[in-house]
């Protein structure tokens, strides 16, 4: 599935991931590929994904998630 992090200022990340998982409002939670289609908004903590190249983890202060069609988006602020 493809991951996209996105800032005002800039794209932190786009690729491929295996795994995402999320600091959710109401929770944090997984994301695996095929999950059902979702918006999120996200809460301060770490974004963390699994690559090809391993695991990574971003620190975000919020945001919103939006999962559809393999393809999770994250504006983070």
């Amino acid at each position: 599935m493809t991951l996209k992090i996105i800032s005002a200022e800039d794209i932190v990340f786009e690729g491929e991931v295996s795994v995402v998982h999320l600091p959710g409002s109401l929770g944090a939670f997984t994301v695996l590929p095929g999950h059902a289609s979702l918006i999120s908004t996200l809460t301060p903590g770490t974004v963390r994904y699994t690559a090809a190249d391993g695991e990574h983890k971003a620190e975000i202060t919020g945001g919103i998630a939006d999962v559809d069609n393999n393809v999770v988006s994250i504006c983070i602020y």
